[in-house]
């Protein structure tokens, strides 16, 4: 773990927990906590909610001068998903490869197990806006020409005024 320079500034809490849980997983699962956080990216979303990346195995070699060999990614999924990753395994390989920046993997092997599915935060319940606050949001983008950058405007200012109590 390198040291951070000091200072007053704040730091969020994931980047301190990625100094300390990316050198594990390098070390338990051979798998950083790069390639888990881009899981989303790699697999696409629909797939990434039904499985995860859960470590990577590398072929031993008993020299030095042994050549290179690629590693096998483990991946747990979830029922009917297996399939699905079974016949996106030559993309995924390649995506994997193309983050990790060289052909590290060549094989995928996929274990059936539970998964638990990156859950965020339940949305919050907006309110309506009452005549006023819609009028005023409707001067405030009416002068936009662009119609999608408007509509884009108008459901932002929607959703900020409507969170507000």
């Amino acid at each position: 773990m390198a040291a951070r320079p000091r200072s007053n500034q704040p730091v969020p809490v994931s980047d301190l927990a990625s100094d300390i849980i990316d050198p594990v997983l390098r070390k338990r699962a051979g798998v950083s906590i790069g390639l888990v956080q881009s899981w989303d990216e790699i697999a696409g979303a629909k797939l990434a909610r039904s499985s995860r990346p859960e470590k990577i195995v590398w072929p031993r070699r008993l020299h030095e001068e042994d050549p290179f060999e690629p590693a096998t990614l483990v991946i747990a999924c979830e029922g009917a998903a297996a399939l699905h990753l079974q016949h996106e395994t030559g993309e995924i390989i390649g995506r994997v490869n193309a983050f990790l920046g060289f052909a590290a993997i060549g094989r995928i092997k996929i274990v059936q197990k539970p998964v638990l599915a990156h859950r965020g935060p339940e949305p919050a319940k907006l309110r309506e806006l009452d005549r006023e606050e819609a009028s005023r949001l409707a001067r405030s983008v009416g002068g936009i020409e662009d119609e999608s950058l408007r509509a884009s405007l108008e459901r932002l200012g929607r959703s900020v005024l409507g969170s507000r109590k």
